[in-house]
Parts: C-alpha cells; structure tokens; sequence
C-alpha cells in the first residue's frame, strides 16, 4: 500500500514544469446537454508560448472559448483568459481574464509580485501567501502532478486568488480509469478540482476532469453541470506537445 501524502504536496508548491513546452496547442469541442442530449455548442482553446516579462522567460498561456453563434441565444459565451507563468518556478506573474457570458461581462488584471508576495489589481494591493495560483496557473501547475504518489480520494491543496480574494482550493484524486471521448479512446487520470461558483459553474466537487495517463497530462474530457444542464469538452486536436500521447489506445 502506498503511504499517505502528508504536508503540502511538492507539485503544487514549487512545481517545476516536465509537461508543457513552447507552442503547444490544445483543441476542444464544447457540448451542452439538456435531458441527455448532447450538442455542439462552442469551442475552445489553451495555447501556450515562451515570452518574456519582466526580463523573465515566462510561458504564456492564453484560454479561450466561445459558443457557436447559431446558439448564442440560447447562452453567448466569449472568455479569453491569459496567464504568465514563470518557466522556472511555475508561479503566475501575471493574469487577465475578459470574459461575456450571456451579457455578464467582467474584466479583471492581476500582476504578482512573487518576491514581495503581493498582487495588485485595480482595487489595491493584496498580501498573498506562499505558492499562490490564478485559474489558469493552477490548471498547468496541476498537470505538473505526479499522481501515483497519492491514493484514491486524496486532496492536493492549493490556494488561488480570483476576485480580489484569496480561496481555499484542492484537487481529489479518482484514480485511473479508460474514458472514451470524441477523438479516441485514452488510459487516463481521473480528479475533480473544487470550484469557485461563478456565472456558469456551480461551486463545489462538481466538475470531473480527466488527463492523459502519459508525461504530457493533457486534459481529455471535462464534464460539469451549469446552472441549466450540463457540458461536456472533448479534446479534438492538439500539437506541439513535448512527448508522444501514447495514453491513445489504438
């Protein structure tokens, strides 16, 4: 039996990137369900690409998703997220989320300061603890996981600030599983990250997600209900991954 983790978890504070390169580019089709049937709504994207900020190489990595527009009536979603991340120490230097969901539009602009622990928005500056995460900075640090050190239903801790606040966040691990998407079939890992409740996604365990079980830990499939229905996201395409996906089961 492997032993139990004890202490915060080394993945997330002091992560060290073994996942993720320059040009690495991650496809998904966004499927919305009322009553078990399934649509193709939007898509979505996470580009990643080595800059520098701050005389920093950081990667950037830029998240976006919108719905079709034949179904915008029924819910628009225009998001683009961005973070800088330190290639080093995997910390975020900097984060912008610009987002439209259904006429809900917000925009919000952080910049860490990692040495002095600080962030500052347009409502101040904020002390922050150690290995603190953005959105989108925790997903790549997550990635960065090694997962067989943990057993079924551990918590990997973690905290984010969002909204001028600091939360509480985990990742539960599930175990590994087989899941088929719409791409192929994959080996994969399988957790659910706790959520912040926002305009689409209720708060809580809800969200399932699952990662190739090979070095890159890319996202296969995530399902969520929303607050009418559910949705789906299936990896559709990808390139400029570091290794092979040999998690795709032939």
């Amino acid at each position: 039996m492997k032993p139990k983790q004890s202490g915060p978890p080394v993945e997330i504070c002091g992560a060290r990137n073994v996942t993720t390169q320059h040009n690495e580019t991650v496809l998904y089709d966004v499927f919305y369900t009322v009553a078990g049937v399934y649509i193709k709504a939007g898509e979505a994207t996470f580009t990643n690409t080595v800059e520098r900020l701050n005389g920093k190489p950081a990667f950037h990595i830029v998240a976006e998703g919108k719905t079709n527009d034949k179904y915008d009536w029924i819910y628009k979603v225009r998001d683009r997220y961005e973070s800088y991340i330190d290639t080093a120490t995997m910390e975020p230097l900097k984060f912008v989320r610009n987002i439209n969901e259904n006429g809900h539009k917000h925009y919000e602009n952080i910049t860490f300061n990692q040495s002095a622990k600080t962030a500052v928005t347009d409502k101040g500056v904020f002390k922050m603890p150690d290995c603190i995460q953005d959105v989108i900075s925790a997903v790549y640090c997550a990635r960065n996981i090694n997962f067989d050190r943990f057993q079924k239903d551990d918590k990997i801790p973690f905290k984010m600030f969002l909204d001028n606040e600091i939360y509480d966040m985990y990742i539960r691990y599930l175990g590994k599983e087989d899941v088929k998407t719409k791409f192929g079939k994959f080996r994969a890992i399988k957790f659910k990250p706790l959520l912040v409740k926002g305009s689409i996604f209720e708060g809580g365990e809800k969200m399932t997600v699952w990662v190739s079980d090979d070095p890159n830990h890319i996202p296969l499939r995530i399902e969520s209900p929303i607050i009418v229905g559910s949705v789906k996201m299936d990896m559709m395409g990808y390139g400029g991954l570091k290794y092979p996906l040999s998690s795709e089961k032939k």
